[in-house]
């Protein structure tokens, strides 16, 4: 038996159940056993595995989810993980990402502010404040970052936003259109809730970014901000924020390099 640490966040206990209903069908036939321990540190989903077949479950896992790697001693520097945003605004001259390190402490990955300001706006001295309203960043936002500097005596861990990530968001900036971010909820819920207020009439994408995290890509012209409250009403338990393509692009125009 085997114990994982799935790179997916929960949000309610309810959603062990939703995690374990996805796996059913993967897993029809197999010589695998499943028990979930709930959920860790930091609201990491963790799960033991066993059977004749544990080697081919354990290969799906890896696959659709990904494995935290729960101590610092299995970080390496230069290796791109994916994490979530955390203690939003507690710190001006870092943002702070959850990896999946708890063990034998939590140690979370530091983004200089200086990282942030080279890879985003382009060098612009910018407050991390800024950056944040910005691109919409939120706590429990997925990120995916690339570890740059591992100390184990200081318990420290310094990243950049992998190449990956920052791909995305310039691609995401070119594209014009907002994008809606949904934190705490799963796909099916959200596509429910499109079909049930006829929403997806203004949503041509479902982007997934976790296991509970989606950003819809809104229709051009179409105000994502403007779609919160109408689907807040029947996702009342999700978290909502934005990215603004054009506010981006008219802030990196409009703005100098000092």
């Amino acid at each position: 038996m085997t114990t994982h640490t799935l790179l997916a966040r929960i949000y309610n206990p309810r959603q062990l159940r939703q995690i374990e209903d996805m796996l059913k069908v993967p897993f029809e036939g197999l010589d695998v056993d499943v028990k979930f321990e709930g959920a860790a540190v930091n609201r990491w989903v963790q799960l033991d595995v066993s059977g004749e077949d544990e080697a081919i479950a354990t290969n799906y896992l890896a696959k659709e989810f990904g494995f935290c790697p729960t101590a610092s001693e299995n970080v390496q520097r230069n290796v791109a993980l994916k994490g979530y945003i955390v203690e939003l605004g507690k710190r001006s001259e870092e943002l702070r990402v959850d990896v999946g390190v708890f063990q034998p402490a939590t140690v979370y990955a530091a983004i200089p502010l200086p990282h942030l300001q080279a890879e985003l706006v382009d060098g612009r001295k910018r407050t991390l404040k800024e950056i944040v309203e910005l691109f919409g960043f939120y706590e429990d936002l997925p990120v995916n970052v690339k570890i740059t500097t591992v100390d184990k005596t200081e318990n420290r861990m310094e990243a950049e936003l992998s190449t990956e990530q920052a791909d995305q968001y310039v691609s995401w900036q070119e594209s014009l259109l907002d994008r809606l971010i949904v934190l705490g909820s799963s796909l099916h819920e959200v596509k429910r809730t499109l079909d049930y207020t006829g929403l997806n009439r203004d949503i041509i994408a479902v982007e997934p970014l976790g296991t509970f995290e989606h950003a819809l890509t809104c229709k051009l012209g179409t105000d994502a901000a403007g779609l919160i409250s109408k689907i807040g009403r029947n996702l009342r338990n999700a978290r909502f924020t934005v990215f603004n393509s054009r506010k981006i692009r008219e802030f990196l125009k409009s703005t100098s390099f000092s």
